[in-house]
């Protein structure tokens, strides 16, 4: 019987919420430590993982000091394929990373489904290295059945402090039909959304909670947002050079 893919969503949404709210609080409250010692939260995907960098950047409603890293040569519009081959390239985040202004007292979230492919997980290594929290939104279900193409044989949940699963099945799909001769429809986008959105939130209301007014911004489609926006971006823009 074809189901619909918004019903997989809501199951998918609910299972999220039922296995993995307790974990998705205390990585907020751990992203909201850093933020109250001066960090920032910077984010790294490669391919279609990008997107989800970009989804909580500047973004209404949204914390302030977030820094995607984007690296034009791994998305997908210098080219799909060309993109693919270089993140399975070992070696190649050293060409980008110290271009980043990634700090030991920041957080630094790593989004892979496979977790299997050198750049993700050499840009967690790093992060590590300089001290960092990091944390890998990712599908452990590749690690028993894919091996890793990085050189430690390690897959990206295996290199990092905490673990978020975006709960897709290897191949990353999510319905099948008798008339379709392989899986489709892809889920990791809308649940890696919920999840680092999720995770936003819970760090926002532990700042609030602590007495600190959290660094949030207002909709520029609000009136009067300007002053409140542009203050907030005085205050980070030497450490988030894309907020200029």
């Amino acid at each position: 019987m074809h189901q619909h893919y918004i019903d997989e969503m809501i199951h998918r949404l609910e299972k999220l919420k039922n296995e993995q709210g307790g974990q998705l609080k205390a990585v907020g409250q751990k992203l909201a430590n850093r933020i109250k010692k001066g960090g920032i939260v910077h984010l790294f995907g490669a391919g279609h993982s990008h997107m989800l960098a970009e989804e909580v950047f500047y973004r209404a409603g949204g914390l302030v000091p977030v820094s995607p890293i984007l690296e034009e040569s791994l998305m997908l519009h210098e080219g799909a394929v060309r993109s693919s081959t270089l993140e399975k390239k070992a070696g190649y985040a050293a060409t980008f990373l110290p271009n980043t202004t990634i700090q030991p007292e920041d957080a630094v979230i790593v989004i892979s489904t496979s977790g299997r492919n050198p750049v993700p997980i050499d840009v967690a290594l790093y992060a590590k290295q300089v001290g960092c929290y990091v944390v890998a939104v990712t599908s452990t279900a590749y690690k028993p059945h894919v091996a890793s193409r990085h050189e430690s044989g390690k897959h990206l949940c295996e290199v990092v402090e905490d673990v978020l699963h975006n709960l897709s099945p290897v191949g990353d799909t999510t319905l099948t039909h008798d008339r379709v001769s392989v899986p489709f429809a892809s889920g990791s986008t809308v649940i890696g959304a919920a999840i680092i959105n999720s995770v936003f939130a819970e760090a926002i209301v532990h700042l609030a909670e602590h007495g600190l007014e959290p660094p949030v911004f207002l909709s520029g489609n609000i009136d009067h947002a300007e002053e409140h926006n542009q203050s907030l971006i005085n205050k980070y823009q030497k450490r988030i050079p894309l907020l200029l």
